[in-house]
């Protein structure tokens, strides 16, 4: 019985572990070169997009009640991820910065695909696991993103994106016809900001500076440099450079994601600085499968605003009826954000649909694009 219970449980979750198939690709591609350099990011981006199209959509909802011994082999994925990527990333700086068989634009390419895998897959992972209560798991979390040179994602995440979503107060929520090479930059800079800010006020609001040591910008710096001098032990110069270009290409696609997740969607302002309450309509779902697996149910995003603690495998699908759906995964669209004729042609008609529906009231959105102006606080 337990056996067969414990069976059933690893089945469930398998599809999940689609990801960790990705890992040999980029070794491959070091190992061959030419052509090979491309196998990690085309399979990333494009094979999952055809797996969706092969495997439809999955609108089923688990039981959010689920006992957490159940969802060991789910909890498991994240957590063996980490000393995965660790020993991809620097095992390969060691490799590469000593393979005469790859030119310096093969070597660029071979890391530019470890950013793919590390900034898809290992940003996303440290996103599960920075929301959940147990320490261990949150330390693996920002072990992840040292590995990425984005530490603050945490702090700007957890402390500014989930209060302020949906408003100028969040950063990362991308306004209504502001194009990704726009979006990019600006994110860049008050990202950074805003989490260190964020931090400030939570010390002073302990009467205590921000040079104290429980600021968690210093355990940031102090992974982050860690991680450069072990590149740079390994590999020298040439090593911090293929670091930095992982660690860019990550970034990247992080933001692209952020980009998609609530672009054009705001909170509708009661006045005096205040906000309606965050809804499942103030985020994009996709309910495509494949991707989802790849993603761990991040494209279930009103779910997860919902509970920012429930484990990726209890997020609820919402349907059409309470939350908007992009037409595609997120693999598809975050292609579609790099052309943003392309981008502005799917997704503004959709925004304008969804003020319809939500806040036909609303007749004047000028203040509402925060790419220009800045709505009423």
């Amino acid at each position: 019985m337990i056996a067969s219970q414990t069976l059933a449980r690893w089945q469930s979750a398998l599809p999940f572990w689609m990801s960790f198939a990705l890992l040999p690709l980029v070794w491959i591609g070091a190992a061959y070169g030419g052509w090979a350099i491309l196998l990690a990011p085309l399979a990333t981006w494009y094979l999952f997009t055809i797996l969706d199209g092969i495997f439809g959509l999955n609108l089923e909802n688990a039981d959010p009640q689920t006992p957490d011994d159940d969802l060991a082999w789910y909890k498991a994925l994240t957590t063996a991820w980490v000393p995965l990527q660790f020993v991809m990333i620097y095992g390969l700086i060691w490799y590469v910065t000593r393979a005469d068989h790859l030119s310096g634009i093969g070597k660029f390419g071979v890391f530019f695909g470890v950013g793919v895998l590390s900034g898809t897959i290992g940003i996303n992972y440290s996103h599960e696991l920075m929301h959940q209560k147990n320490k261990l798991e949150r330390w693996l979390g920002d072990i992840l993103l040292a590995m990425v040179l984005y530490s603050h994602f945490r702090s700007e995440h957890l402390l500014v994106h989930h209060r302020y979503v949906g408003t100028p107060r969040d950063p990362v929520t991308a306004r209504y016809n502001e194009g990704f090479h726009r979006f990019y930059p600006r994110v860049l800079k008050q990202c950074w900001h805003s989490s260190f800010n964020a931090e400030k006020a939570m010390l002073a609001r302990k009467d205590l500076p921000w040079t104290d040591m429980s600021n968690p910008f210093f355990r940031y710096w102090a992974l982050q440099i860690g991680m450069l001098t072990f590149a740079f032990l390994l590999g020298g110069w040439a090593g911090v450079g293929l670091f930095l270009v992982q660690a860019g290409v990550a970034i990247w696609q992080l933001e692209l994601v952020n980009y998609v997740e609530h672009y054009g969607l705001t909170r509708k302002h009661l006045g005096d600085g205040k906000y309606e309450h965050v809804q499942p309509r103030h985020s994009w779902n996709a309910a495509q499968k494949a991707s989802n697996w790849l993603l761990i149910n991040l494209q279930r995003h009103s779910d997860h605003h919902y509970k920012p603690d429930r484990r990726f495998p209890l997020l609820q699908n919402h349907t059409t009826n309470d939350a908007p759906q992009l037409p595609y995964g997120y693999p598809v669209m975050t292609v579609a954000a790099m052309i943003p004729p392309l981008w502005r042609r799917v997704m503004n008609p959709r925004v304008r649909s969804w003020r319809q529906k939500y806040y036909p009231e609303i007749t004047d959105w000028k203040a509402y694009n925060t790419s220009s102006n800045p709505m009423p606080r």
